[in-house]
């Protein structure tokens, strides 16, 4: 009987993994890598990369381990979420390099493992304060880099994709690979550095800095999508304030009334996307994708349910994106629309079940924002706001950084709100309600 106790007890080992000091660490060693990556390859090489994403996989599973007391595994993973990497994992059976496709699918689960991983071990609150943590360092690693090459040495830094462009005020990429990207992060960053503002879980001086770091890394990056990002989201956040204000009773009429509103605005916004293209400055930009999106729906036309393999990122030897670039004379690496590249790669089956994950994931973080009292629970619709609506013009979401932040968002959401809640087997791990956050958005 002495020997009971003894075996129950947790080793070290088992203690350090189901830590809180442990977890915190995990979640900045996850973000940093992942929004990273693209310059942990240019400098140590893919190789590198895989070999840090793999160890943290197998970390996390050592940490899910440790805490399967307080985890809920019937709550780990969305449902819509394991449908869709069974459908990327199907299509591997039917793509040009099973091989290469299996790859790419590997990559694809194991970034969402570790966005299932953080969603678990992390409430909201201090999801958000590790991801502006690290945005902070790897946005102010971004400045610095760019001052060195367009203005202290005045010379491209091409193993970074850096082209010294700061001097004249821009383009600039950063260590992000693209101007996009980089303004899209920035983005991401500017609601997060709003939200710890709002909570007050950063100093007054540092919040200040954050948001002016991200708002010029935004506007230097001449991103034509950070326009209709900041608009997005801006509107985004008002409805979401008028809810939050609205009668529980008026909620509901209310709900419905912005959502025949969003849809028709969706609808407008198509018909007039000519004028709107033309006051953003990016017709030329738009007439390149145009061509791009018709081509593909072209070879769409021939596996419309399948699609063509999952691949994630354009493999520029493999078919049908050597075809698609060959007859643009272009070098495309996406199809620069997260949705046309669903379809192209998973088909239409592919694409209703990205659509039911992201779409779950935004109306159940939405409800859950629109009820709760705690400004924090606003910052997962507003991430899955931005997530959406950059899918239009970049396929971001479907990989690396972006694909951990919507499974991450989805992990978050269906924590509060899924047809599981009623075989709840444990709490829930959030912030509690209200508990000294502000009520106001």
């Amino acid at each position: 009987m002495s020997d009971a106790p003894r075996r129950s007890a947790p080793t070290w080992l088992g203690a350090l993994l189901a830590s809180a000091e442990f977890a915190r660490a995990y979640t900045f060693a996850v973000l940093g890598t992942v929004f990273a990556a693209f310059a942990i390859e240019r400098v140590a090489g893919g190789v590198t990369y895989a070999t840090i994403v793999a160890a943290l996989c197998v970390i996390g599973a050592g940490v899910l381990i440790s805490r399967r007391r307080e985890i809920s595994f019937l709550r780990l993973v969305p449902t819509t979420l394991l449908v869709l990497l069974a459908w990327m994992v199907a299509s591997v059976f039917w793509s040009s390099d099973p091989t290469m496709s299996f790859s790419s699918w590997l990559y694809t689960l194991a970034v969402a493992f570790l966005a299932v991983v953080i969603g678990h071990v992390r409430d909201t609150l201090q999801t958000a304060r590790a991801l502006g943590d690290v945005l902070r360092m790897l946005l102010s690693i971004s400045l610095g880099i760019e001052i060195l090459s367009g203005i202290l040495i005045d010379t491209p830094l091409e193993f970074l994709g850096v082209q010294g462009s700061i001097a004249s005020f821009g383009p600039i990429q950063g260590i992000f690979g693209t101007r996009n990207a980089l303004g899209f992060v920035a983005v991401i960053a500017l609601i997060t550095f709003l939200i710890e503002y709002r909570t007050q879980s950063v100093r007054p001086g540092l919040s200040l800095y954050s948001v002016v770091l991200g708002g010029v890394l935004a506007a230097l990056s001449d991103s034509p999508t950070v326009v209709v990002l900041a608009a997005a989201v801006g509107l985004a956040a008002g409805v979401l304030a008028l809810v939050r204000h609205t009668r529980p009773e008026r909620r509901s009429p209310l709900q419905a009334t912005i959502a025949v509103v969003v849809v028709l605005g969706l609808a407008v916004a198509y018909i007039a996307r000519g004028p709107i293209i033309s006051l953003l400055g990016a017709r030329t930009d738009l007439a390149m994708r145009t061509e791009l999106w018709v081509d593909i729906i072209g070879y769409v036309r021939f596996r419309p349910v399948q699609g063509w393999g999952w691949f994630g990122p354009w493999v520029q030897s493999e078919f049908p994106f050597n075809g698609l670039n060959y007859w643009l004379q272009q070098n495309h690496a996406s199809a620069l629309n997260a949705y046309f590249d669903v379809l192209l790669q998973l088909g239409w089956v592919g694409l209703v079940l990205f659509a039911g994950l992201a779409g779950a994931a935004l109306v159940r973080s939405w409800l859950d924002a629109s009820e709760r009292r705690a400004v924090v629970f606003a910052w997962t619709p507003l991430i899955l706001v931005t997530l959406l609506v950059d899918s239009i013009f970049e396929s971001f979401t479907l990989f690396g950084f972006g694909w951990l932040m919507l499974v991450l968002c989805a992990v978050r959401a269906g924590q509060s709100r899924s047809w599981r809640e009623r075989f709840r087997e444990g709490p829930v791990d959030d912030v509690a309600e209200g508990a000294g956050l502000p009520r106001e958005l």
